[in-house]
């Protein structure tokens, strides 16, 4: 075996079939791209048509296999339509999420529920609903993507943190239920990124330079930074990787 014909083995997509929630912006859309580019057929789901299209456009021009499908995971309804409409996937990638961070003593019932429903409720369900065909082919890839804030409080964590702490708990149930039939559960751990969820503290120039500055290389993450680290997860090559949280964050975690 060359060592083309051998990376490949490893990290080849070849003949798999990706889901991305939030696929059309983001974290999400560089994720649906480096998965596309390792050759998986990706499903983009996004709430809007526009965003949709340009994205599914982007991945056929460079010799990509996509396609488009406008969702709502706001509501169980709208997730269950999803999976419907996804039918068998080999990869599931939850980057889909909601950042409403009211200070806490001013955080409402409405935007907890809402919150919730997209960053917990949805990756539960569309797990729910696609692990056990991915468990009996005997290959599967549930990709989760949580937030510094699971596990220390800054910017008004609020009710965001608390559901990116759940998801990264409901990964590890995940990986203990699946894993002994070849469908692994992750997490991708973001430090600050700059990208349309995180447009309040975009806003605030002093602050993203001071997230910068608690990083270890020295900047904060591009989508592009998490290319790499989603094709591992998705690949052969991360077969005895499961339950686990990945920062890809510049060392912020560890400053």
């Amino acid at each position: 075996m060359n060592n083309a014909s051998f990376l490949q083995s490893l990290f080849g997509l070849e003949g798999r079939s990706a889901l991305v929630t939030g696929g059309s912006s983001g974290i999400g859309h560089a994720i649906a791209i480096a998965l596309a580019r390792a050759g998986a057929r990706v499903l983009i789901a996004a709430r809007t048509a526009e965003a949709i299209e340009a994205t599914v456009e982007e991945i056929h021009n460079s010799g990509g296999s996509a396609d488009g499908i406008r969702a709502d995971v706001s509501t169980r309804a709208g997730t269950h339509a999803l999976a419907d409409a996804a039918g068998e996937v080999d990869i599931l990638v939850n980057s889909a999420g909601i950042n409403l961070r009211p200070p806490l003593p001013e955080l409402e019932e409405d935007t907890w529920d809402a919150t919730m429903a997209v960053n917990l409720e949805a990756p539960f369900l569309l797990g729910q609903r696609l692990a056990p065909g991915m468990a009996e082919r005997g290959y599967g890839r549930l990709i989760h993507i949580s937030s510094q804030q699971a596990q220390r409080p800054f910017a008004d964590s609020g009710a965001y943190g608390v559901s990116k702490a759940a998801v990264e708990a409901l990964a590890r149930s995940q990986a203990e239920a699946w894993s002994p039939h070849g469908v692994t559960a992750n997490v991708l751990v973001p430090g600050y990124v700059s990208t349309p969820l995180n447009q309040r503290l975009s806003s605030d120039p002093s602050r993203v330079t001071a997230l910068a500055a608690r990083t270890l290389i020295g900047r904060n993450g591009l989508p592009e930074d998490f290319a790499g680290a989603a094709v591992f997860l998705a690949s052969p090559a991360s077969a005895y990787v499961t339950g686990q949280c990945l920062p890809v964050d510049g060392g912020f975690s560890v400053h």
